[in-house]
C-alpha cells in the first residue's frame, strides 16, 4: 500500500505502520483491510481534522453497527493498537478506551442438520428457477449444499473452487491455499462426484475461461454456448 491509496490525514502513517508490520514478518492483510477503511471514511466524513480524534473515532464505530458486536470490537481493537503505535512519536495522540468497546459474544452453537433437514434443503436449492445472468442457479446451490455437507468445506473453500482442482479419476478436490495458507486434498464420496458430474455436464456448455470458478456466479452473466440448450 502507497500513501497515494489513501486519502485522509493519518494515511502516511497508516503506510508507515503497515510497513513496520510487515517487514517484521506479518502479513496484517486484515488490518491493512480495516485500517484502509478508516482512511476512507474520515477522508469523507472528517476531511479536514488533521488526526483521528474521539468523535471521528465514535462516528467510525458507529458506521459499523450492521456488525456483530465481536466483529465491532475486532475492527476497534486493530485501530487501538494503530494508534498506540502512532502515539510513540506523537504523545498527544488521541487512543481509544477498549473497556467502551463492545463486549465479545459467546461463539454460535453450531447446528447440526439431520438426513431430513438436508434432503429438503437439496429440494428447494435444486429448485430455483434460473436467471438470465445465473442459468445453473439452482444446480450451483445444489452442489453448494452437497459439498459443504460431505466435504466439510469452508465458505471461502467452496466460491474458490475451479474445475482444474477436480480429479476426476481420483475423484477428489484439491482446497488450494486454506486455512494457514495451506492446500489439501478431499475425497469425494460416491454420491458427491456424482453430483458434481452431473452439474459439469450443464456447467461445459456455458461461455467461460478455464480458471473461473465452478459455482456459477448470478455476477458473470454467462450464457449458454452456441449450438444447444442447457440440459439437453
Amino acid at each position: 500500500m502507497t500513501t497515494d491509496t489513501l486519502q485522509s490525514p493519518i494515511g502516511p502513517a497508516i503506510t508507515d505502520y503497515l510497513s513496520l508490520k510487515r517487514a517484521l514478518g506479518r502479513q496484517f492483510a486484515n488490518e491493512a483491510h480495516i485500517l484502509r477503511g478508516l482512511d476512507r471514511f474520515l477522508a469523507g466524513h472528517a476531511p479536514s481534522a488533521p488526526a483521528l480524534t474521539a468523535e471521528s473515532f465514535a462516528a467510525w464505530s458507529l458506521a459499523l453497527a450492521h456488525l456483530n458486536p465481536t466483529t465491532r470490537r475486532a475492527r476497534m481493537r486493530v485501530v487501538r493498537n494503530f494508534c498506540l503505535h502512532v502515539r510513540r512519536r506523537a504523545p498527544t495522540c488521541f487512543v481509544p478506551d477498549d473497556t467502551t468497546f463492545p463486549r465479545v459474544q459467546p461463539a454460535r452453537r453450531p447446528h447440526i442438520f439431520s438426513e431430513e433437514q438436508v434432503a429438503r434443503l437439496l429440494r428447494v436449492a435444486g429448485g430455483l428457477p434460473a436467471r438470465s445472468t445465473s442459468p445453473l442457479r439452482g444446480p450451483s446451490c445444489r452442489l453448494a449444499v452437497v459439498l459443504l455437507y460431505t466435504c466439510g468445506l469452508r465458505r471461502g473453500e467452496l466460491v474458490r473452487l475451479r474445475l482444474s482442482d477436480y480429479d476426476p479419476g481420483e475423484r477428489s478436490r484439491l482446497i488450494r491455499a486454506s486455512k494457514f495458507h495451506k492446500s489439501r486434498l478431499v475425497a469425494l464420496s460416491n454420491d458427491a462426484a456424482h453430483e458434481l458430474d452431473r452439474y459439469l455436464v450443464d456447467w461445459r456448455r456455458l461461455k467461460h475461461a478455464p480458471e473461473d470458478t465452478l459455482l456459477v456466479s448470478s455476477r458473470g452473466g454467462l450464457q449458454p454456448r452456441s449450438g444447444g440448450g442447457l440440459g439437453q
